[in-house]
């Protein structure tokens, strides 16, 4: 990476492959929406422990590479996560930690938790693909989300199917024709988030086989923090390790899938790779 000075002499970072640039602004802002997720997070544990707030899951510590890859969402574009994803879901306007914390008291007002109106755990999103009217939605008009389920990896082949949507609104001639509100020509990504000890479900590993198959835009992040459901990654992982277990599915010359491994705090590294890699899914469907 290099540094440079910006009119004004406010610095920025050019990124070393996408040579993505990276502004004094957008740092700053990302850095204070990392300290407010991870304030609620840790907010949100105290409530829950002192039995004020009845449940609660927190995606603390996921909020670097999460503003990454909010950076390179695009409307239209779908999430199927997880129930760890609320800084993304902060950074692209899907939620407030007003919200946020309405969900967390099972707050029954839909006007002040639109998501499930408190029947689902905290920190699970959706968005309306249908007005009050039952009409459809412009489901163009920004990021959509996809229900939350609580079973971990249940997302994971929702997540093949909103990919290979986008595959065949790009292919089918006769879904162009009625694409409008719904696909800009099949350049949709559905993003889906996943921890590594859910990697290790059987739904996990039909998805991901399913889309080198496929060959669909799905971009898949997997947060892996070494531990899941309290277990070391050797005790549930071969090779401890889903990149390394996930090897022999790579793009080498045929179908597959590329994969990628950044460390989960370095903010310039995940922003220079979920540029590159969101692009290229986009463009050529390759997931």
């Amino acid at each position: 990476m290099r540094a440079g000075v910006k009119t004004r002499s406010r610095p920025f970072i050019t990124t070393p492959r996408a040579k993505l640039t990276l502004s004094a602004e957008q740092i700053i802002a990302d850095y204070r929406l990392a300290v407010r997720s991870r304030a609620a997070s840790e907010l949100g544990r105290r409530e829950v422990l002192a039995g004020r707030a009845p449940f609660g899951i927190f995606g603390d510590g996921k909020e670097v590479a999460q503003l990454a890859m909010a950076h390179v969402m695009r409307p239209g574009d779908w999430r199927s996560g997880y129930y760890r994803d609320q800084t993304v879901m902060l950074a692209v306007g899907v939620t407030t930690l007003e919200q946020y914390f309405a969900q967390l008291y099972a707050d029954t007002d839909v006007g002040r938790e639109p998501f499930s109106g408190g029947r689902q755990m905290s920190n699970h999103y959706a968005t309306r693909i249908v007005d009050a009217a039952g009409h459809w939605r412009d489901l163009l008009s920004g990021v959509q989300v996809a229900s939350d389920f609580s079973p971990v990896a249940a997302h994971m082949p929702r997540s093949v199917g909103l990919a290979w949507a986008s595959k065949l609104y790009r292919e089918s001639a006769v879904l162009r024709d009625v694409a409008n509100g719904f696909s800009r020509n099949g350049d949709e990504v559905c993003f889906t988030t996943i921890g590594n000890a859910a990697a290790a479900e059987g739904l996990f590993w039909e998805s991901v086989n399913a889309v080198g198959v496929l060959q669909v835009p799905l971009l898949i992040s997997v947060w892996d923090d070494g531990y899941g459901i309290s277990v070391p990654n050797e005790l549930q992982m071969t090779k401890s390790s889903v990149s390394a277990a996930l090897a022999g599915m790579r793009r080498d010359g045929g179908p597959g899938f590329d994969i990628e491994v950044v460390k989960g705090w370095d903010y310039v590294a995940l922003c220079d790779t979920y540029a590159i890699v969101a692009e290229r899914v986009r463009r050529e469907h390759v997931p």
